[in-house]
């Protein structure tokens, strides 16, 4: 894979996945700018992929993060080859759960957070790859929570349906503009080694069931740098004849059924 010549935008880049893929793309030669919540995130990050990436803050649910990361990044790097949309969250402490305890406010902020926000940054990226005339390559975030459901532990509808109705955006607008030559794709991880998952992490229980619900390499959390190599392999420039693909990173996740005691 050549990336040389090649400058990438990672919206939620300033940790776990996001950074993991930001460094495995500077590693390979790209130009890389990552956008964080925070000032302090987006410094931290930038420790760690050096003086020649760029950072930005903003939240990834307002329009205008997007169109200041694309204009940073054009003006800085002259072009962009593409956009990996990692931003999004878990909507629990505003009222994401089982349906009948849902509150709207965790519907909305849920929605906002994971499907908005991908809305937001795909749409802008899109815009630019037409106005410049030029080919492109757009990767989702999604969740195997998206349609391979868990019910006694990871019991969030919101968030379900927000990464479920990203598979079907990334599918329909990769459809659409097939003709122009823009890739769009979509990763599904199961349960990693994020911030998001601190939770899980900490409870021995669900440690325990991801032995048999993701059984690969021992059955543990996957770690940011597991879903690096399928990062590179979307976003890489020949990779132009993939589009409108759904690929599980899960550890086999969607085809085991886990045990409970």
């Amino acid at each position: 894979m050549n990336f040389q010549n090649t400058a990438y935008i990672i919206m939620g880049g300033t940790g776990g996945m996001g950074l993991s893929s930001a460094l495995a793309l500077k590693a390979q030669g790209a130009k890389v700018l990552v956008v964080g919540r925070t000032e302090q995130s987006c410094q931290e990050a930038l420790q760690s992929l050096g003086s020649d990436a760029l950072a930005l803050a903003g939240d990834a649910s307002e329009p205008e993060t997007i169109q200041k990361a694309i204009a940073m990044a054009h003006s800085s790097f002259g072009t962009i080859t593409g956009l990996f949309h990692v931003a999004g969250g878990s909507g629990r402490k505003f009222g994401d759960g089982p349906l009948h305890e849902l509150t709207l406010e965790g519907w909305n902020k849920t929605l906002d957070l994971n499907l908005t926000s991908l809305m937001l940054s795909n749409k802008a990226m899109i815009e630019y790859f037409l106005s410049h005339k030029k080919e492109g390559v757009i990767l989702n975030m999604g969740s195997v929570l998206g349609y391979s459901p868990s019910p006694k532990y990871f019991v969030t509808h919101a968030y379900a349906a927000a990464k479920s109705a990203a598979i079907g955006f990334t599918k329909s607008i990769a459809a659409y503009y097939a003709s122009y030559n823009i890739c769009v794709n979509l990763i599904a991880p199961s349960l990693f080694e994020t911030p998001m998952a601190q939770r899980a992490m900490e409870d021995d229980k669900i440690q325990h069931f991801l032995k048999s619900k993701q059984p690969l390499d021992g059955g543990r959390p996957g770690k940011p740098e597991d879903i690096t190599n399928a990062v590179l392999m979307f976003l890489a420039p020949d990779s132009n004849f993939i589009t409108g693909q759904v690929l599980a990173v899960d550890g086999g996740w969607a085809i085991s059924e886990g045990q409970y005691e």
